[in-house]
């Protein structure tokens, strides 16, 4: 079990992405703290510590991050804002970088001195393809805050690598979720918004959220050790294609 000895911070764990990276760390055998929003979402994660988290509230954040003195930590709170910039209004771009980048901004903050403290630590942030790897249509908002991330991260690496600890960001393309689901169904014709997120990839598939937990066991285990300040791409080859 790679990730056994370990303890783990997972947020948005009730569904999608975040789900599925609680409960293979669980599976390979790390003590699991789960938060979601909505606490319901994080039922039947047997094994885990779950509780309601606003990742968007500094001070319960710092709180049960500290409490929980993970080694691992893993951002996965987020939302995924459509449109041009014509479209746009400065209450979608605040709260997606409030949600997207400063919530991670917080939970790094109140993780790193116990790292430190401890000898060592690893955090995983969920940024996307969709920002400044690749272009997608209509998501100026999301494509901005998703870059942040990937810049923060590369920074936090940056300034901690000598303190034992490792930041990298996983950048995934488009992957099966129910919050997917939402938005294709928001677009009014489910069936040909599928198809055209499936074409962009040039595998001609959606991911799932497990082959995104497969990166995320790896960053978070002793296997990646020499790895740090990096933006994993996983996304079918769409940067490529």
């Amino acid at each position: 079990m790679r990730l056994k000895g370990k303890t783990a911070f997972v947020t948005a764990a009730g569904q999608g992405i975040g789900r599925a990276i609680a409960e293979a760390y669980l599976r390979e055998g790390a003590t699991v703290t789960a938060t979601d929003l909505k606490a319901e979402l994080l039922e039947g994660l047997e094994g885990a510590t779950c509780f309601a988290l606003d990742v968007t509230d500094k001070d319960a954040v710092t709180e049960a991050i500290q409490s929980a003195a993970p080694d691992v930590l893993v951002n996965c709170a987020g939302y995924v804002h459509g449109g041009t910039i014509l479209e746009a209004t400065d209450a979608d771009f605040d709260f997606a970088f409030t949600l997207n980048v400063r919530s991670q901004f917080h939970t790094m903050q109140a993780a790193l001195p116990g790292m430190i403290g401890r000898g060592g630590g690893s955090i995983v942030n969920i940024a996307s393809v969709a920002g400044s790897i690749v272009a997608a249509p209509n998501r100026c908002i999301y494509g901005a805050s998703k870059a942040a991330v990937i810049g923060l991260t590369k920074s936090v690496a940056l300034d901690f690598v000598t303190k034992g600890i490792r930041v990298n960001c996983i950048c995934p393309g488009t992957v099966d979720s129910p919050s997917l689901h939402d938005r294709l169904r928001a677009m009014g014709d489910y069936a040909e918004a599928r198809r055209a997120f499936e074409a962009r990839q040039p595998m001609g598939r959606i991911g799932t959220a497990e082959e995104i937990a497969h990166l995320a066991v790896y960053l978070g285990s002793e296997e990646s050790a020499f790895t740090t300040g990096q933006a994993h791409v996983i996304d079918g080859g769409w940067a490529v294609g």
